[in-house]
């Protein structure tokens, strides 16, 4: 969803002071789902939707645990299972997230573009 949609939905949940309250869950969706498909910075994100880095956090994680404990069924995400080294990678979806040290984050929305990064960072 596009970014300008999603801050006009986030501002209905806001108090004068800017803070969030009581944000629904498809709008928590909407930005999970938003900032998963982000191609720039989470600071980029937060800004362009208007909320603090935070409150960016609190909403991914309440929808990391809607999707977790299966309250929401839609998922454009997939996993996808890399096997031993030297085998080819198999896909049953559409993207992937690539946890590295530091606690960054990657994520390929292709198998092409994760094996590509593989082969340049080794």
């Amino acid at each position: 969803m596009e970014a300008a949609v999603i801050r006009k939905r986030l501002n209905t949940f806001k108090s004068a002071k800017g803070k969030l309250t009581k944000v629904s869950d498809d709008v928590v969706m909407e930005v999970l789902r938003g900032w998963e498909g982000w191609s720039g910075s989470t600071a980029d994100y937060f800004r362009e939707i208007g909320i603090t880095k935070q409150q960016l956090a609190v909403l991914i994680k309440k929808g990391k645990k809607l999707v977790k404990s299966g309250k929401v069924m839609e998922s454009e995400f997939k996993e996808i299972g890399v096997s031993a080294m030297g085998e080819t990678v198999v896909s049953n979806g559409v993207g992937m997230e690539l946890r590295l040290e530091g606690n960054r984050t990657v994520k390929f929305a292709q198998v092409d573009q994760l094996i590509e990064f593989i082969k340049k960072t080794s």
